[in-house]
């Protein structure tokens, strides 16, 4: 029997068995666990077929996906103090920095673009789930300063796509103080008479959901998305009650008037259109007047 376990088997593995099949070549859904072709999980914009699941979209992906045709100008943002609090956990804040963006290829949790929706300009600000779980710190602040910004200094409407775990924890006090500076952002563009977008991306939790993400003049979220401030075991000990099986998901949370339209990815191009269209030349015409 350990010959044929030692000499024969290998042999057949090895005649058998080939290196040319990509390790990631299937994906499994985080969802109900169906394995997707890796092609078919990119080309239906990160989502499920079986299940219709959104898992994160990385901003890039999102920008193509959403700009007319593709075509968009990433905005660069200013390089910060990466660990002005010399913050230690289990491991130091500035070499989880190193790791995490040699692992994702990106400087932190957020990418700004501007191009056009249907035509209409428009700035994104995307969160990147990859990097650190979306959490906002003073690197993501400053991306939405310099979306509402762009979107003052071109015509154009803001749209923020969060999908955050909330405020980046190493950085301490410094990170709950890009709660006040996002709301401040967000504000100039209503100032400006400018829309403000919200697409609220799973999942979108804590100090982020405390400040700019629900301040938009529409709020939109893709399906199943988890949308809350602290986490449902958390209020549950805290209330003492079971809560339903569907709280905090984006279609209770548009049952309850906390979100105007679920969207799902495939299409919310063609939905921002429609609604830039609507509000852009509405602003136009008010202008004319």
């Amino acid at each position: 029997m350990n010959w044929i376990t030692n000499a024969v088997l290998p042999k057949i593995k090895a005649l058998v068995s080939t290196n040319d099949v990509p390790e990631n070549l299937w994906i499994k859904c985080n969802s109900c666990g169906q394995m997707i072709f890796h092609r078919e999980f990119e080309q239906g914009y990160n989502c499920c077929s079986t299940c219709g699941h959104h898992d994160p979209l990385p901003p890039e992906s999102r920008f193509a996906m959403t700009f007319d045709d593709g075509k968009f100008d990433s905005i660069s943002l200013n390089a910060v103090n990466d660990d002005p609090l010399k913050f230690r956990d289990s491991r130091k804040y500035a070499d989880r920095l190193k790791d995490t963006r040699a692992k994702t290829g990106v400087n932190d949790a957020i990418a700004v673009a501007h191009g056009r929706i249907g035509g209409h300009k428009a700035v994104i600000a995307a969160f990147d789930f990859r990097f650190m779980g979306g959490s906002m710190g003073r690197m993501v602040g400053d991306g939405i300063i310099a979306a509402a910004e762009a979107a003052v200094e071109h015509d154009a409407a803001l749209i923020t796509v969060p999908s955050t775990g909330g405020a980046r924890m190493q950085e301490g006090i410094l990170s709950l103080m890009q709660l006040p500076r996002t709301i401040l952002a967000v504000e100039k563009v209503s100032k400006a008479g400018l829309p403000h977008i919200v697409l609220l991306a799973h999942p979108t939790t804590g100090g982020v959901t405390a400040s700019f993400a629900m301040l938009g003049d529409l709020q939109i979220a893709e399906p199943g998305a988890i949308i809350g401030f602290a986490g449902r075991r958390v209020i549950e000990e805290t209330v003492r009650e079971k809560l339903p099986d569907d709280f905090q998901t984006a279609e209770y949370l548009q049952e309850h008037g906390m979100v105007d339209s679920v969207v799902g990815r495939a299409e919310q191009p063609a939905f921002l259109a429609r609604i830039l269209g609507f509000l852009m030349e509405r602003r136009e015409a008010t202008k004319a007047a």
